[in-house]
């Protein structure tokens, strides 16, 4: 008897085993997508959780009305850390005898401080012979000859002399019909331009 049930005992491993192997191979495109969506997800997890960890939570902002200024509160690792600072959410200009300078708010660029250097001139020194299409021109070749290198944040101020306005303002005089037409479907996307 030992022998036959010794006999039945490995019939039913083998039984088994072949049922495993069957199912195993039935399911094996499951089995891997399965797999292959734990390891994303595991890696979109541990990506989120290295860039959080390290850096500081986003920042509380309150306006003081009074003031025009802002304070900020800002939590470090789960201990909140009061620092104020005032910063000009504000975009300034100031003028000089020789030049324009542009100080830039939260958005800006140099194209956009090169817009405002020539709005400001223009507001002194009207000319009503340029189109949005000059004023297009003119802000590219001021944000191009401006000797500003680099990013601009906030803060960061660019000076235009006059005489570089003057320049751009005589060179946009010169562009033929073929340039500005060109020139207009930049022009049509600043509608503040007209």
């Amino acid at each position: 008897m030992d022998n036959q049930e010794l006999d039945e005992k490995t019939t039913e491993e083998e039984s088994t085993q072949n049922k495993m192997k069957e199912w195993l191979e039935d399911n094996m495109r499951i089995i891997v997508s399965i797999l292959i969506v734990i390891l994303i997800a595991g890696g979109i997890y541990s990506y989120s959780k290295r860039t959080e960890s390290p850096q500081v939570d986003e920042p509380t902002v309150a306006v003081d009305e009074e003031n025009n200024s802002t304070t900020k509160q800002e939590t470090v690792n789960d201990s909140t850390v009061s620092q104020e600072k005032e910063t000009s959410s504000v975009a300034t200009s100031q003028e000089t005898e020789n030049s324009l300078i542009e100080t830039a708010a939260k958005g800006d660029s140099q194209t956009k401080l090169a817009r405002r250097a020539l709005a400001d001139f223009l507001e002194k020194n009207p000319d009503s012979a340029l189109t949005a299409e000059h004023k297009i021109y003119i802000e590219d070749y001021l944000r191009k000859n401006s000797g500003h290198k680099g990013r601009v944040s906030v803060g960061t101020s660019i000076e235009f002399s006059k005489d570089l306005i003057k320049d751009a303002i005589s060179k946009s005089k010169n562009l033929n019909e073929n340039q500005l037409k060109n020139l207009h479907k930049y022009a049509v996307r600043v509608p503040s331009l007209s």
